[in-house]
């Protein structure tokens, strides 16, 4: 029976709850509808008696009876406030009871009768579902099976007998109908016709379900929450609705090289926060495999990997490859892995992983169920992150604004002041040394200032630098340190012009900006040197001063410097977003050097 009953989905994972509201329409619904078909059983009854529907007069008082009970089910839906589950019971058990009593006066075969068994059946359904419905189908069957022995045994003659001993007419049991071979039949068609309306109401229960799954995640993606908060709550839901161990989300901007995992692991209190880190170079092409497989399931069997793999069109794919899934088992740790590619408008591409499900059904409808889930909250997260990006912007031009009005008014007066005092200490000459010191002090103090409030409104300043502003924008950034610092500084590059991804450009020049900032406040350097160059097939930056040095003494490697915290941490994270290496060489008293060394694969490839 299993090609009978839809095995494909853990129906009450997905099932939405009915709202007070929603059960009352249904009730309301059901008892208009009981109430039409009592009335057109009494009609079919008084326009054709002569068709043999009718054995006496106790079928007409049995139906009259059912058509007051459906009225009052009727009013009292209409005007309690609630339905209550014990209140549907009670009116399902009586809409059960009906059709087989009725059936003891007319076959349950011919006439409209049979109407009452399937109504109650897609009561059933309506309300609730596929088990319901066979459940109720058993039921009369069950009742019916009972009341044929009850009637092979003398129920007819019994009730005659008793009849006339309190003097009332003669019931009319239609005995004869009731014979096994038209009994067999009619439980058949009750059984397969519990079974159509239970499945067609299970299925149309699960496409609500799995809209309201959609409806409640899209609902969750807010701006205030950020992207962080939308991936927790959408990660987090996925995680939920399979029972899975753990979630990874894979995500990578199309112009870009790095690959950014979020995770999201369950624990004993539910889903954990969220924690976002970058995948290895060499595991990139793992986590965002090329096939052709837009959605996947694997289990791991005792022969290997057992896959289910669907192309973007839900088909399913025979001959595909699944090389990528050893590859993934390499780097991840599971049993069974579920997985869906997801779209972020044209910017941003990525897949969805979920590790050991426990509440998985037929593979093929979870993966389609999965496909529609992606392209629905795909868009909702991509206006997430362009909103964030838009305000991000939008900061950008009011930082931009501000600088302009700290150049025009804060810096120019600090500046007239710092001129007028050295005016004044001039003029003081040795009369006054204390004074004279004095005002060299403040002096100096309003000339950091100034520095400081440049470099402040440099780095507010929102930037864009590609390729081929790399080299002009580095060179700039080198001459307007030397003019206000006072400190000899020189850009030399031997390169005509670079080719690298936008983002690593601004990267470098952030970094460039940085190292400058630092031999300013920290080193006491007078002479400063800033290269540009190719290296073994690596692009080189090296930043050198005569300073003070760091303070260890040596050559330190990227890993070195993580272990020990020592170095510019600022300049750590930058080489380590474009998945570089970083290496400070310093020598105490006598300066230190700088050097980033960026590998080919990141350069224009994915720019």
């Amino acid at each position: 029976m299993s090609w009978i009953i839809p095995h494909y989905r853990d129906l009450w994972r997905f099932r939405a709850p009915l709202s007070a509201g929603e059960i009352r329409r249904t009730e309301r619904w059901l008892a208009t509808a009981r109430v039409a078909l009592t009335i057109v059983a009494d009609l079919a009854l008084w326009m054709e008696p002569a068709r043999g529907f009718a054995y006496s007069r106790w079928l007409y008082w049995l139906l009259t009876v059912y058509l007051v009970h459906a009225v009052v089910v009727m009013l009292l839906v209409r005007f309690r406030p609630q339905s209550t589950r014990n209140f549907r019971l009670v009116v399902h058990a009586v809409d059960i009871l009906w059709p087989v009593l009725i059936s003891l006066f007319a076959t349950a075969q011919h006439g409209p009768f049979f109407l009452f068994f399937v109504f109650v059946m897609a009561a059933a359904a309506y309300r609730w579902g596929l088990w319901e419905t066979v459940g109720t189908a058993a039921s009369v069957v069950a009742l019916l099976e009972l009341e044929a022995y009850a009637v092979r045994a003398g129920l007819e003659l019994a009730a005659d007998q008793w009849l006339r001993m309190v003097h009332l007419p003669r019931l009319g049991l239609s005995v004869r109908e009731l014979d096994p071979q038209q009994l067999f039949m009619s439980s058949v068609y009750l059984i397969v016709l519990g079974f159509l309306l239970g499945y067609m109401s299970e299925n149309q229960k699960k496409v609500r379900a799995e809209r309201a799954v959609i409806t409640r995640v899209l609902s969750s993606t807010r701006v205030e929450a950020g992207l962080t908060g939308t991936m927790q709550q959408i990660l987090g839901e996925a995680m939920s609705i399979y029972g899975a161990s753990r979630v990874l989300g894979a995500s990578q901007e199309v112009h870009s090289y790095r690959v950014f995992l979020s995770e999201v692991k369950r624990g004993a209190e539910g889903a954990q926060a969220l924690r976002w880190r970058e995948a290895l170079p060499e595991n990139e092409k793992v986590y965002l495999f090329d096939s052709p497989a837009d959605a996947v399931y694997a289990s791991r069997g005792a022969k290997g990997f057992q896959a289910v793999l669907l192309n973007r069109e839900g088909v399913r794919l025979r001959d595909a490859s699944t090389g990528f899934l050893d590859a993934l088992a390499r780097v991840e740790t599971f049993k069974a892995v579920v997985s869906v590619a997801l779209e972020f408008g044209t910017e941003w591409t990525g897949r969805v992983f979920l590790f050991d499900p426990e509440k998985m059904g037929d593979p093929e409808e979870e993966l389609r169920f999965l496909q529609e889930f992606a392209q629905q909250v795909g868009p909702a997260i991509y206006n997430v992150y362009l909103m964030r990006r838009l305000r991000e912007r939008a900061g950008a031009v009011e930082r931009a604004r501000f600088a302009r009005e700290l150049h025009d008014g804060a810096i120019q007066s600090l500046i007239a002041v710092e001129m007028q005092l050295d005016v004044l200490r001039r003029q003081s000459g040795t009369q006054a040394p204390v004074v004279n010191a004095e005002l060299g002090r403040i002096q100096q103090l309003l000339r950091e200032e100034v520095l400081k409030l440049r470099e402040l409104m440099q780095a507010m300043k929102s930037f864009e630098v590609n390729a081929d502003r790399l080299l002009g924008f580095i060179s700039d950034t080198v001459e307007r340190f030397r003019r206000e610092t006072g400190i000899a500084a020189e850009f030399v590059s031997e390169l005509e012009r670079v080719d690298l991804a936008q983002k690593v450009c601004r990267e470098l020049a952030r970094i460039v900006q940085e190292s400058l900032v630092n031999v300013r406040k920290h080193s006491g350097a007078h002479n400063v040197l800033v290269r540009l160059a190719q290296r073994s097939g690596n692009l080189q930056l090296t930043v050198e001063d005569d300073g003070k040095g760091f303070p260890f003494s040596g050559r330190l490697s990227n890993a070195e410097l993580e272990t020990t915290g020592k170095g510019p941490a600022v300049i750590r994270e930058r080489v380590r977003l474009l998945a570089g290496e970083l290496t400070i060489e310093s020598t105490p008293g006598h300066g230190a050097r700088l050097e980033v060394r960026i590998p080919p694969a990141r350069k224009s490839n994915h720019g």
